[in-house]
């Protein structure tokens, strides 16, 4: 087995995320993730450290990528858009979403972590802000208490939605994807 490797940081983040979907995050070890890249057993604990510190790794890089999702939708000035987004990274990102959002799972003060949830929350703000701004006269300032409280409430609904529909609690009708029904059930969001 080798030590180096072209980016070994990436290479063990995709290796627990691919880990993660398949035999979830209890059953995460340093010692198989390097395995699955080729590298010796020690390799990957001197990017991480440890478990936790991959799990960690794998949350911030979520956050980021959420965050960018997010922003990419966040032109069309429509909440649902990015509602329905946030839903379907849950469903693209399995592995990072189960643990983005468990405090139990990682390390709360790492830097790299809290810069990347203040990024997902900038992108969610700044598309509450589009939505508000759209022209109907309904705008928020920014940094207001209401933006705050708009951003929270649409953060909530879709990740409660996106939780539930990775729990399979919404049976999909016929010729239905989970976008429409995402598309449907966050409508309350507003759009079009």
């Amino acid at each position: 087995m080798a030590y180096h490797h072209g980016d070994l940081r990436e290479a063990v983040l995709a290796a627990a995320a691919a880990a993660i979907e398949r035999d979830g995050v209890a059953a995460l070890s340093l010692r198989a993730l390097a395995r699955d890249v080729g590298v010796t057993h020690t390799a990957p604990r001197h990017h991480f450290g440890d478990k936790r510190g991959v799990v960690t790794a794998l949350a911030a890089q979520g956050y980021r990528l959420l965050a960018q999702a997010i922003r990419d939708t966040a032109g069309s000035s429509s909440l649902l858009d990015s509602g329905v987004t946030y839903t379907e990274f849950a469903r693209t990102h399995p592995a990072h979403f189960s643990v983005m959002f468990r405090p139990d799972l990682v390390a709360g003060d790492d830097p790299d972590l809290r810069n990347a949830q203040e990024d997902l929350y900038a992108a969610l703000t700044a598309a509450v802000r589009a939505f508000t701004s759209r022209g109907d006269g309904v705008g928020v300032a920014e940094g207001s208490a209401r933006e705050t409280s708009i951003a929270r409430a649409a953060w909530s609904m879709a990740h409660g939605f996106a939780t539930l529909a990775r729990s399979g609690n919404f049976p999909l009708g016929p010729g239905q994807s989970e976008a429409d029904l995402a598309r449907e059930t966050l409508g309350h969001l507003g759009g079009p």
